[in-house]
């Protein structure tokens, strides 16, 4: 640029990746101060409803809920996700003539959270909730497990043998599922927690994962329906167990050498199973394999989806009554 009297140099452009990098930084700024502002805004969680019930099992406060005075113990143990509140309709459907308990895994839930959680120490839960309701020995319990809770059970039955009347895997073959980890590694404070805790708020995500696990024949959650599936997830303990499994993808499992050693045993084996459940981990062979790895006979096929205790309870509470019945009315 030139001028009377001289010269005037322009002053050199800044290059282009710099800007777009400084950009970029100001972005990921922002972002992180808001879901910093967001967990600080969010940390007390919705208070537990009037009215819980506790027993001291093992090292673990446990919540549960019960149904019926008479009859067969049962022991409803969740799935990945789910408490006590999932067994109502089984409950009541069982409850008739058994005496039938629900109850929230340790880092699920109402019960407290305690380390480690994983599948040994949900089994050591599932064997200290029933001995502290006196269910052991000739009133030993039959176990249902549904989905993840299935290998609750099943390694539940492997420890004290003469405690489990019966295992009944419910819509779930104990089998690890194979689950990337890498994703949840990527992911730093405080953005996992920021994640977590809108998932665990979103009533339009529950309402629609309850609607593709349950089925057609199940009616969309309410409002009520779908605080009865957060507010427990909401709480600082199953927080605290997501975040700490968080870079590990843990669902609980069984070996192939528990399996077998299931398979061999003398506990009494049953596999239940939701007709439509053949999305994602599961097949139409899934039933039969299962049944056929821990040498249960042919498998019960039910009405539903992946929700069956739910869809289907009175199916369900026939095909364990295979197993109670044989144990007569106490």
């Amino acid at each position: 640029m030139t001028r009377a009297g001289g010269t005037v140099r322009s002053r050199p452009r800044r290059p282009r990746w710099r800007t777009v990098l400084l950009v970029l930084l100001a972005a990921a700024g922002v972002v992180t101060a808001a879901s910093a502002g967001y967990d600080v805004a969010t940390r007390n969680p919705p208070a537990p409803p009037a009215g819980l019930r506790f027993v001291q099992a093992g090292d673990v406060r446990t919540r549960f809920l019960s149904w019926g005075d008479h009859g067969p113990a049962v022991v409803l143990v969740p799935g990945a996700f789910e408490t006590a509140d999932a067994w109502h309709a089984l409950g009541a459907s069982l409850g008739v003539d058994h005496r039938v308990f629900a109850f929230d895994l340790t880092g699920q839930g109402y019960s407290d959270a305690v380390a480690p959680f994983d599948v040994g120490h949900d089994a050591a839960q599932t064997l200290a909730f029933s001995a502290a309701l006196g269910l052991t020995g000739p009133d030993a319990p039959v176990l249902v497990g549904h989905s993840s809770g299935a290998a609750v059970v099943g390694l539940a039955a492997l420890e004290a043998p003469q405690d489990v009347a019966g295992v009944v895997f419910l819509d779930g073959d104990a089998l690890p599922l194979d689950v990337p980890t890498w994703g949840p590694r990527l992911l730093v404070e405080p953005y996992r927690t920021t994640l977590v805790r809108l998932a665990l708020r979103s009533d339009r995500l529950v309402a629609r994962l309850y609607a593709s696990q349950c089925g057609p024949t199940c009616a969309p959650l309410d409002a009520a329906g779908v605080d009865l599936w957060t507010r427990p997830l909401q709480q600082r303990g199953t927080e605290r167990a997501l975040l700490a499994n968080a870079t590990r993808a843990v669902i609980p499992a069984m070996t192939s050498e528990e399996l077998d050693a299931l398979r061999r045993s003398a506990v009494p084996r049953l596999v239940v199973w939701g007709r439509d459940d053949v999305d994602g981990a599961y097949t139409a062979d899934s039933p039969g394999s299962t049944a056929a790895a821990i040498g249960a006979p042919d498998p019960v096929v039910v009405p539903g989806r992946h929700l069956t205790m739910i869809s289907s309870p009175d199916d369900v509470a026939a095909a364990v009554r295979r197993l109670t019945s044989a144990r007569g009315t106490r």
